[in-house]
């Protein structure tokens, strides 16, 4: 088993200058130190429905109320104006704003407990000998050589498709079938009840396949 970089189509230029706005960068930075609230209140703002701030502060009183920790507060704002930065993009460069969002997010809490020996990549594919290559790159992958892992990002519940956790499961057995032991997972930035909902209707195989939802992003950063 191998990893390699991923195809540089017109599809993945446009992609890579998006991952590459400061934007994406600073809500990955306020999301990985933030807590469940301060998520959830980024993935209903981000979602573009409302852009008054006043609107979501009211929603969640527990991190803009009179009787919040200033503190707390002072981050959920911040947490509110970068998510709001990303909801104003439009419907054309939200989505992919939203998706970037998640993959930086991913990789940054994976990169927590990665040594030099496992770094962690983005784009990437796993190759195995005697086996045709998938042409869908993972999203961000820590290539260890005792313990590689890889992960596919989905922003919503809804972009759990059987696509997905076929390739996912393939690529367990295959490295199975070389006697590594490949942690294979998808990270939906969404409630896990609804991913849970999504994968009880696929009939995809993904009984192997791990889920990272929104509650329980922080498992990330820890060994697995």
């Amino acid at each position: 088993m191998r990893f390699q970089d991923a195809a540089k189509d017109a599809r993945a230029v446009v992609y890579a200058g998006i991952q590459a706005d400061p934007l994406v960068a600073r809500v990955a930075t306020l999301l990985a130190e933030g807590d469940a609230a301060e998520r959830l209140l980024a993935r209903a703002a981000m979602n573009g429905e409302r852009t008054d701030a006043d609107v979501w502060r009211r929603i969640f009183p527990s991190l803009f109320g009179k009787g919040s920790d200033p503190a707390r507060r002072a981050r959920a704002e911040s947490v509110l104006a970068a998510s709001l930065e990303v909801a104003e993009r439009g419907d054309a460069a939200r989505s992919s704003y939203r998706g970037a969002v998640v993959e930086e997010l991913t990789a940054r809490l994976l990169a927590r407990r990665a040594g030099p020996d496992s770094p962690v990549r983005r784009e990437r594919r796993v190759l195995f000998d005697g086996v045709r290559a998938e042409i869908h790159p993972y999203d961000v992958t820590v290539e260890s050589a005792e313990k590689p892992e890889v992960y596919d990002c989905k922003w919503g519940a809804r972009g759990i498709n059987s696509d997905v956790l076929n390739q996912l499961d393939d690529a367990r057995a295959h490295a199975a079938e070389e006697e590594i032991g490949l942690r294979v997972a998808i990270v939906v930035f969404d409630a896990r009840r609804s991913c849970e909902l999504r994968l009880d209707r696929s009939s995809a195989n993904h009984d192997r396949t791990g889920l990272v939802a929104l509650e329980s992003l922080d498992e990330l950063a820890e060994r697995p």
